[in-house]
């Protein structure tokens, strides 16, 4: 099993956030599930990296080049470097079995709701988890309630996402995570 991990690369943030990072990967790699991710050293993103190298995990950081020329890559990662932020996005869900979102900034809501944007479209058919720490994306699940409220969206488009609040509940999530096929996707797209 290979997953991709969104997740930030503030230094800034509360420990809380951070350690919730790191247990995920030391389950995934007690696992044996491998992880892509956003090639940092910093924040999130390191603490997941480091939780993977220190239990022998797999981890392969995915990130573009101008990144890796302003020095925000992993040394100690192994690396796949790509030309864009879209070819970045397009290779981290390529062969995964699927998508977690750790709390993040701007990055991590872009790839997060895109991810999700592609699931109810039928472009990626693989579960997709959001580690909701400290209550974190509560905001952006009222968002989501709001647009089936108004009837910007359906209301069986909540279940494109699965919300736990621990990094021990995210592999039974994608192990129960309800099927999406891409004929109930392309069937369910529009209102």
């Amino acid at each position: 099993m290979r997953v991709s991990v969104y997740c930030a690369s503030s230094s800034q943030i509360s420990d809380s956030y951070k350690f919730q990072a790191y247990e995920l990967g030391k389950i995934l790699s007690e696992e044996g599930v491998a992880c892509n991710y956003g090639g940092g050293s910093v924040g999130l993103m390191g603490a997941l990296a480091q939780a993977m190298l220190d239990h022998g995990g797999s981890i392969v950081g995915i990130i573009p080049q101008f990144m890796v020329d302003q020095g925000w890559d992993n040394p100690k990662v192994q690396m796949e470097v790509v030309n864009s932020m879209h070819e970045r996005k397009q290779r981290m869900v390529k062969d995964v079995d699927a998508a977690i979102a750790l709390p993040g900034g701007i990055g991590t809501f872009e790839e997060l709701l895109e991810v999700i944007t592609w699931r109810q479209l039928g472009l990626f058919l693989k579960p997709v988890v959001i580690l909701n720490v400290n209550d974190y994306y509560a905001p952006l699940l009222a968002m989501l309630e709001k647009a089936v409220e108004e009837q910007f969206m359906r209301k069986e488009h909540l279940n494109l996402v699965t919300v736990v609040s621990s990094a021990s509940e995210v592999l039974p999530a994608i192990r129960n995570s309800a099927v999406w096929t891409r004929g109930e996707a392309l069937g369910k797209a529009a209102l």
